[in-house]
């Protein structure tokens, strides 16, 4: 009997065959974790990052779309799009949160989401959008086509979280978010994040 192997989350597993319109995530975190978790890029199992040390809690699913990567083209459409601060892409998969009314325990899952948004978000001049999906066929979320048709509660949990989950009482916040944008250019800095992947993987040495 041959041998199965695991496929590497980020580099072993498509981001979806009608990507960007709608996408494969892998999953890292969930609502109920009082733990960050990311994927080790050399061996794709996940690793606790840091335990969340005050009460903000992640608002949804989240996780990464493979074979995705913020480098240059991420960071290049961030700056044409006003955010002058940008320097270069975080050098991480592409960031997702995926809203669901369902209770889903655990992550280190592949799920299918449709994108409908994003939060260009700064992080000490590293460009570090978060996209913004609903689970696909997900009886409440599933309406929403666009972010601009959520409920404002919702986006102002989410930008909330991330302006804050990185702080500490004693320091300056280092992050923020220039701007929320909707599902077309969700979908241009999926496009430009697979570009990205493909310069990781296939640049000439």
């Amino acid at each position: 009997m041959k041998p199965v192997y695991k496929a590497h989350p980020w580099h072993g597993i498509s981001a979806g065959e009608n990507a960007p319109e709608k996408v494969t995530v892998f999953v890292e975190i969930v609502p109920s974790d009082t733990i960050k978790y990311e994927v080790d890029k050399e061996s794709g199992y996940l690793k606790i990052d840091r335990p969340q040390k005050y009460s903000n809690i992640i608002p949804s699913l989240y996780g990464f779309i493979p074979q995705t990567y913020c480098g240059e083209e991420v960071a290049k459409l961030a700056r044409e799009r006003g955010t002058d601060k940008v320097l270069e892409g975080d050098g991480d998969p592409l960031d997702i949160c995926v809203l669901s009314s369902h209770h889903i325990p655990h992550g280190d899952i592949l799920l299918q989401a449709i994108p409908i948004g994003g939060l260009c978000l700064l992080d000490k001049g590293e460009a570090d959008d978060k996209i913004i999906a609903v689970l696909v066929a997900d009886p409440i979320y599933q309406k929403y086509t666009d972010i601009s048709e959520l409920p404002e509660a919702i986006i102002t949990r989410l930008r909330h979280y991330f302006l804050t989950y990185k702080s500490l009482p004693d320091e300056k916040n280092a992050i923020e978010i220039s701007n929320v944008y909707g599902r077309e250019d969700a979908q241009e800095v999926i496009r430009k994040s697979m570009l990205d992947y493909r310069d990781l993987i296939f640049k000439p040495i």
